[in-house]
């Protein structure tokens, strides 16, 4: 993909990825932004995201992100670390573009969803695709952190198995930067508030252990988010809490998004295919991290779940 050539002769161009965002889709869309407003200076070029969390907004960069999703028809739109079914406000913006490009490391959307594709499953992180795909010598600091905080976010410090050597190598050149790797490092991946440490310690608290162990199960409702204060965005993190557990295969985390709608994420160690599973409930992901949002009730979705679950061998 040349997606110099893509845009050329385009004079508006809009950048998103799916509602949510996390380190991935946002270090994806800074670094894809700010590498075509350098080389492209003359070009209306924005970028629409979904607000970010606070830990991310202290990285140079973070300013550009427009959450309006209005005042602009782009002739151009790159999707990225996403399908067009989880666009947030950009959704309208996709369809009338046109050109659409998706570019994504997602086993569920192989086949790609716009009219120009760059799906690569096998990539540790969108953010990885981004740096294959801009000139090496246009690399700046800004450009090379953002990169940087998108693989590391979606490898888990780069110790989770889509980590390759590519990916290590990756990450040596964009530290020839200068950038602040330790800063990046603490402030957006390990650093948590308190809301979100209390949060943690409740639902890994009360979680269960089920199939002998194999499986375990985190919950907060919406009762307990409202009586100690805690918000969506302090939920991050929680899954892969609950994933590290001994003995744990499988690790499932739940919570409501309003009154009717449940948020799902799962992720597995060596031997289920969780995507499979959240396809089930029109999710998707990667083998070992896939989510999903549903209609219903957490008991129900749930059983669900679980009656899939038993139908796997691990």
């Amino acid at each position: 993909m040349d997606i110099l050539k893509i845009v050329r002769e385009y004079k508006s161009i809009a950048i998103s990825a799916h509602i949510s965002p996390d380190g991935d889709a946002i270090g994806s869309c800074i670094s894809l932004t700010l590498y075509l407003r350098k080389v492209y200076p003359e070009k209306d070029i924005r970028l629409f995201l979904e607000p970010i969390p606070d830990c991310f907004k202290t990285i140079e960069g973070s300013e550009i992100v427009d959450s309006s999703f209005s005042g602009f028809n782009p002739e151009v739109y790159f999707l990225l670390d996403a399908t067009p079914e989880r666009l947030a406000g950009g959704k309208k913006l996709w369809e009338n573009a046109k050109v659409r490009v998706n570019i994504d490391h997602h086993i569920s959307n192989a086949d790609g969803s716009g009219d120009i594709n760059l799906v690569v499953p096998t990539a540790s992180s969108t953010a990885e695709l981004i740096f294959n795909l801009i000139d090496d010598k246009l690399i700046d600091k800004k450009i090379a952190s953002w990169i940087y905080i998108g693989i590391i976010h979606d490898t888990g410090m780069l110790k989770y198995a889509a980590t390759s050597p590519e990916t290590l190598r990756i990450c040596a050149r964009l530290m020839e930067e200068n950038i602040d790797t330790q800063y990046i490092v603490d402030t957006t991946f390990y650093e948590k508030t308190y809301s979100q440490n209390v949060a943690c310690a409740r639902i890994v608290l009360s979680s269960r252990l089920l199939f002998d162990g194999k499986v375990i199960i985190g919950q907060i409702t919406a009762k307990e988010m409202k009586e100690y204060g805690i918000e969506k965005k302090d939920l991050d993190g929680v899954i892969n809490q609950l994933r590290i557990t001994t003995g744990v295969e499988v690790a499932i985390f739940m919570y409501p998004m309003n009154a009717d709608t449940v948020k799902v994420s799962m992720r597995s160690k060596e031997k289920v295919d969780v995507s499979k599973i959240c396809q089930t409930f029109g999710g998707g992901g990667h083998i070992r991290a896939s989510g999903f949002y549903t209609k219903g009730q957490m008991e129900h979705v749930e059983k669900k779940i679980l009656d899939l679950l038993a139908l796997e061998e691990f």
